[in-house]
């Protein structure tokens, strides 16, 4: 479902409160889910769409590939002179056409739509890189706006405990030092959020770059939560999926077989054609211009592929076969490491989130409000709430950071599995 909403303030407006600024007032929002988001990039980026014009040109050269040989024309007059004057004139026509043999025009077909489905397995991996890619770019964005709300929330309680100690030293209750210590570190604090303000906003920038966003007065603002990035995988079906589905390795499949049909058609274009010629030659005598003589002349020309001896082509030819092959050994095994990489990565990530998730981060904010009603009853120290305080916020960072690399690093196995099924 889409939402449109018209938002006054945006980013740094959410806590206009606490802060001295403001921000632009025109700004449209608009949500965007994971699987909206990654249709619009398909139909709407625009790298992807010059990438594809390259389907269409390989669909001209397979009708190229079928154009028959032309014929050809050559017309002659010849004037003849004897004693310097006109003893007679000749016109004379041939019709020509070389012929093909041994299945060349065929050959050039089968290469040119090896060619063709090469180009598609090239548009297919260019959109699984792609795809990836803009998955990482939403998560990034939704990992950023969390990061602002940390900082909102921090500056938030440290502004809260500022004004506190100004009323506190007010009244005699604590020293002026502790009170500008408190404004020091909201300060602090407010520079942090403008920071993480700026790049919550270049992470949005970002999303709208990959569906092709040209209306420069809307966010596109993604939902979901990082959170829904667990997954149970089996290494080994990981590795099937990834031979049997990965277009890198179609696509080395497909050179493989361009390299082939290479060498068959090089090895076509050696064997001799043949020039089939037909002629009509009239001669004319000068007095009244009548025919003195008209002649049929046919022909047949055999070139001598004295050039065969020189072998350097087809040479050529077969070692791309042979390079093309191991390629593709090296591209299969490369794929295997790849995906077993990315599932280790991924284990490692979900390791520690669950850490997070297993009492690190609720300790840690326990301590901070510990520490802050401490600090309001004078049992403890200003140093020890702002001790806290960093602490709970780098928890926070390192527990979104986490989540992030958790979802990244599932994009990543996924996409080298040769698979998809990302929702947040």
């Amino acid at each position: 479902m889409r939402f449109y909403k018209t938002i006054y303030l945006t980013g740094f407006c959410l806590i206009v409160n606490y802060s001295f600024g403001q921000v632009d007032t025109s700004f449209q929002r608009f949500n965007l889910g994971l699987a909206e988001y990654l249709n619009r990039v398909s139909t709407n980026n625009l790298g992807y769409i010059a990438e594809k014009f390259n389907l269409s040109i390989s669909d001209a050269g397979v009708e190229k590939a079928k154009v028959f040989q032309d014929f050809s024309l050559s017309l002659d007059y010849t004037q003849s002179k004897e004693d310097g004057s006109n003893s007679g004139y000749s016109i004379s026509s041939e019709l020509g056409k070389t012929i093909n043999l041994a299945g060349k025009r065929r050959a050039r077909i089968d290469l040119a739509l090896s060619e063709n489905q090469l180009a598609k397995a090239l548009v297919e991996d260019y959109f699984r890189n792609l795809q990836a890619e803009a998955a990482i770019l939403y998560m990034e964005a939704l990992k950023q706006n969390q990061l602002l709300r940390v900082k909102i929330d921090s500056y938030q309680t440290i502004k809260k405990l500022s004004d506190a100690d100004s009323i506190r030293f007010s009244i005699g209750n604590i020293m002026e030092i502790d009170a500008a210590q408190s404004k020091v570190e909201a300060g602090i604090l407010l520079n942090e959020l403008q920071q993480a303000e700026a790049e919550w906003r270049n992470a949005l920038n970002q999303i709208a770059l990959m569906v092709g966003n040209e209306y420069c007065d809307s966010i596109l603002f993604p939902t979901g939560s990082l959170k829904n990035t667990l997954r149970a995988f089996v290494l080994s079906d990981l590795i099937t999926s990834a031979v049997n589905n990965r277009t890198d390795l179609q696509v080395a499949m497909k050179n493989k077989e361009v390299s082939q049909r290479l060498l068959r058609l090089t090895r076509k274009e050696r064997r001799m054609d043949i020039d089939l010629k037909l002629g009509l030659e009239n001669s004319y005598l000068p007095a009244g211009g009548s025919p003195a003589a008209t002649g049929i002349t046919a022909g047949i020309a055999i070139p001598l592929k004295l050039s065969n001896l020189n072998r350097g082509e087809i040479k050529i030819a077969q070692y791309q076969i042979e390079q093309a092959d191991i390629l593709y050994k090296q591209a299969e095994l490369q794929v295997k490491h790849e995906v077993i990489q990315a599932y280790n990565l991924y284990i490692a990530y979900c390791k520690q989130v669950d850490s997070f998730d297993n009492g690190l981060l609720k300790n840690a904010r326990n301590v901070k409000r510990g520490k802050i009603y401490s600090y309001e009853r004078g049992e403890t120290s200003l140093l020890e709430v702002l001790n806290a305080q960093r602490t709970y916020n780098e928890i926070q960072v390192a527990y979104h950071e986490a989540l992030f690399n958790r979802a990244a690093a599932l994009v990543e196995l996924e996409k080298a599995a040769g698979i998809w099924d990302i929702s947040l």
